[in-house]
C-alpha cells in the first residue's frame, strides 16, 4: 500500500515519445533485457505497450538496485526522459528516439528463470500452452488480444449506432438438438436433470424478436461438443445478430456494411462489391461450400469426355450415378513418383477409392498410371479438357459427387499452398446463397436439417412442403440461407427464420420429429410462435475466426486468451479434472464401473501434450 502511494506509473514504456524529453516519468514493466556496458548499464523495460531503453549510470542511486534486475523481474524505474543522439536512434522501436535516465528504481517482484526465452521464436506451442501467462508477454500474442478488443469495440458502435440492443441470454440452458453434441451440466437441485450449455442462442433470439425487440445482438459465448480442428474448439464466441420484417437482402447489406467497416479501420483496407453464388455453384467451381476464392484452380466436370473413354472404372462410376471430376495444375516440375503417391493417399484418407495423375512435362511427354489401359491420345484428350497448357499436372476422381468435391477441393489447397498460388496479401470475401434446406442421414435413416430446424424454405417450395402429397423431393428444397466467406472460411452464417407455426409443425415433422417429441424439445418455442411473430432473419459471425484472419494467423488458438487443444483440455489449468466423490454425490451422479476402472488405470486421463 505504502509502495502506491510513493509511487504512480505516469506513462506506458512503449508510449514514451520526444514530446516527454526533459520530464521525470515513473515506469513499471518486466526487465526485458539488461546489457553491461562496464561504466553504464542498459536495460530494455517492457509493458504491453512495448519497450524502452532505460540507462542506469553509476552515479545515480538506482545502480545498485540494478544488479539484481533478472530477465522478467518486474521493477519500478523514477527518472529523466533524455533524447538520443541522432546517430543511436533505434528506428526498430515507436519509442527509439528517447531512453530514460534512472534516478531510483524498485524491484517489485523478482521472477525465477521463465521455462522458455519470450522473445524465443524454437518454443513448443505445447509449452506455451502451458505457460499461456507467460506467452501473453510476447508483442505477437498481446497485439492478437489488442485487435480482439478493438473488433468488438468496433461491433458494439456499429450495432448500437443502426438500432440493435445488445441482450444477455442464459448460459445454462435446455438441451436441444442443433447438429453436435452439448455440454451437460447435472443440477443439483433437480437430481437427474440437466441444463445444456448453448451451442448457440438461437430460439432464444427469435423469441426476442417474438417479444418485439426487433434488433437484437450479442456477443454470445456458445459450447459445442465435437471434434476439433485449428478453426475450432469447444467454447467459442459468436457475433449474434437478429432482426425483424426483414428479408435476406436486408441481412446480407447491414452484414456488408458492418464488414467493410471494420476492415477499412482496423486494417486500413476498403472491402468493395462482394461476389456472389450458389452452394451449387461453389461446388460445381471449388468442391467447398467455403471456397477460397484467391485463387483459380477450379475443378471441371469431366462426365462427357470419360464416358467416351472405355475406361472401365470411369464407366463404373458414371453408371452408378457417379461423376468424373478434375483439376489441372499448369506445373510438372518437381513431380516425383513420390511426390505423387503423397497425392494419391491425401485422396484415399479423404475417402476416394484412388487418383488418376496425368502428367505432361517441359519436353511434352506424358505419363500417368491409366497410360498403358488407354494410350496416350485419350490420356492427352482428358489432359486438355482439364488445362489449355501444353505442360502440367491433371489430377482426376472418379466417385460420388460429394466425395469427387472433397477431394478436389482438399487437393486444390494442398497444391495452392505448395505451390504459393494463393495471393496472401488479401482478403477474398463470398457470399453463398441457396443451400440446400436438408440433408439425408444414411445412419438414422431421415433428412436433418442443413442449418438448423428454423430455417425458412424459399418460397417456391412452401406450398409443396405444407401440401398433403409433396412432390418433390426434400432434396430438392432449397433454403433462405446464406454464409459469408473469407480465404475459404466461413466467416459468418445465417438464414431468415420461419415464423409461422404451422410451417415450423411441417419441418418439424419433415424431419422425423413426432408431435410428442417436438413438444418435449420445443414446446415453448411453439407456443410463443402462436402469438404473432414478425418475419424475421439473422447471422451470426465467428468472433474467433474474423480475429483470427484480421491478426493474420492460421490457428485459431492464437487469438483466444485461454485456448484448448484439440483434445479438449487446458494445459495450463490441466482441465478437466476429476472431482470429489462428495461432489458428485450431491448431484446424484455416480461414475460407470467401466469408468472408475479407466481412470484407476490411469487410461482416462486427458492427453496433455496434443495440439
Amino acid at each position: 500500500m505504502s509502495f502506491m502511494k510513493e509511487w504512480k506509473r505516469s506513462s506506458y514504456c512503449g508510449r514514451v515519445s520526444t514530446e516527454q524529453v526533459g520530464e521525470t516519468i515513473n515506469l513499471m514493466g518486466w526487465v526485458d533485457n539488461r546489457r553491461d556496458h562496464g561504466g553504464l548499464v542498459f536495460v530494455d523495460l517492457r509493458d504491453r505497450e512495448g519497450t524502452v531503453q532505460v540507462v542506469l549510470d553509476p552515479n545515480q542511486g538506482a545502480m545498485k538496485i540494478a544488479k539484481d534486475f533478472k530477465h522478467e523481474t518486474v521493477v519500478a524505474i523514477r527518472g529523466e526522459v533524455k533524447a538520443r543522439p541522432e546517430g543511436m536512434i533505434n528506428k526498430k522501436i515507436p519509442t527509439g528516439a528517447v531512453e530514460v535516465l534512472a534516478e531510483t528504481c524498485e524491484i517489485l517482484s523478482q521472477a525465477e528463470t521463465p521455462p522458455f526465452q519470450i522473445h524465443s521464436t524454437n518454443v513448443s506451442e505445447v509449452l506455451r500452452l502451458q505457460y499461456r501467462y507467460l506467452d501473453f508477454r510476447t508483442p505477437k500474442l498481446t497485439n492478437y488480444i489488442k485487435t480482439r478488443h478493438l473488433l468488438m469495440q468496433k461491433v458494439r458502435q456499429y450495432l448500437t449506432e443502426n438500432d440493435f440492443f445488445e441482450v444477455e441470454t442464459p448460459i445454462l440452458y435446455k438441451s436441444t438438438p442443433e447438429g453436435a453434441r452439448d455440454y451437460l451440466v447435472p443440477s443439483r437441485v433437480h437430481q437427474g436433470h440437466f441444463f445444456a450449455l448453448p451451442q448457440s442462442p438461437q430460439t432464444l433470439k427469435q423469441l426476442l424478436m417474438i417479444g418485439g425487440m426487433d434488433r437484437y445482438f450479442q456477443i454470445a459465448r456458445c459450447f459445442r461438443d465435437e471434434d476439433l480442428r485449428a478453426d475450432r474448439q469447444p467454447e467459442f464466441t459468436q457475433i449474434d445478430i437478429e432482426m425483424s420484417f426483414v428479408e435476406a437482402e436486408d441481412i446480407m447489406s447491414m452484414t456488408e456494411e458492418m464488414l467493410q467497416k471494420i476492415w477499412k479501420e482496423l486494417k486500413g483496407v476498403e472491402v468493395t462489391e462482394i461476389p456472389r453464388m450458389t452452394y451449387h455453384q461453389a461446388m460445381d467451381r471449388y468442391g467447398s461450400d467455403k471456397p477460397d476464392i484467391r485463387f483459380g484452380l477450379e475443378i471441371t466436370d469431366l462426365k462427357d469426355v470419360a464416358g467416351s473413354m472405355g475406361f472401365r472404372v470411369f464407366d463404373d462410376c458414371l453408371s452408378s450415378g457417379g461423376i468424373v471430376r478434375g483439376i489441372a495444375l499448369e506445373e510438372a516440375h518437381g513431380f516425383s513418383r513420390g511426390k505423387l503417391d503423397k497425392l494419391t493417399s491425401m485422396a484415399k484418407k479423404a475417402g476416394a477409392k484412388g487418383l488418376v495423375w496425368i502428367k505432361v512435362d517441359e519436353s511434352g511427354a506424358l505419363t500417368s498410371p491409366i497410360l498403358k489401359a488407354l494410350g496416350e491420345e485419350k490420356c492427352q484428350k482428358l489432359f486438355s479438357a482439364l488445362t489449355d497448357a501444353k505442360k502440367g499436372l491433371a489430377l482426376l476422381v472418379a466417385d460420388t459427387y460429394d466425395t469427387a468435391s472433397n477431394v478436389l477441393s482438399g487437393l486444390r489447397l494442398h497444391l495452392g499452398r505448395e505451390f504459393e498460388l494463393i495471393d496472401t496479401s488479401k482478403d477474398a470475401f463470398c457470399w453463398v446463397t441457396d443451400f440446400p434446406l436438408l440433408e439425408y442421414a444414411p445412419e438414422e435413416k431421415r433428412w436433418v436439417a442443413r442449418h438448423h430446424p428454423f430455417t425458412m424454405v424459399k418460397d417456391e417450395f412452401v406450398d409443396n412442403l405444407l401440401g398433403d402429397k409433396q412432390n418433390q423431393s426434400p432434396d430438392t428444397y432449397l433454403a433462405k440461407a446464406y454464409d459469408l466467406v473469407c480465404n475459404g472460411y466461413e466467416l459468418a452464417g445465417g438464414s431468415v427464420r420461419i415464423h409461422k407455426n404451422e410451417v415450423q409443425q411441417e419441418m418439424f415433422n419433415l424431419l422425423g420429429m413426432s408431435k410428442e417429441e417436438a413438444e418435449a424439445k420445443f414446446g415453448f418455442f411453439l407456443e410463443a410462435l402462436k402469438y404473432g411473430t414478425p418475419p424475421h432473419g439473422g447471422i451470426a459471425w465467428g468472433m474467433d475466426r474474423l480475429s483470427m484472419i484480421l491478426c493474420g494467423t492460421d490457428a485459431i488458438r492464437d487469438v483466444i486468451a485461454f485456448p484448448k487443444t484439440t483434445k479438449a483440455t487446458d494445459l495450463m489449468a490441466k482441465a478437466p479434472s476429476r472431482v470429489e466423490q462428495q461432489q458428485l454425490l450431491e448431484l446424484g451422479i455416480r461414475l460407470a464401473p467401466s469408468v472408475e476402472k479407466k481412470l484407476a488405470e490411469g487410461e482416462s486421463t486427458p492427453v496433455d501434450n496434443e495440439l
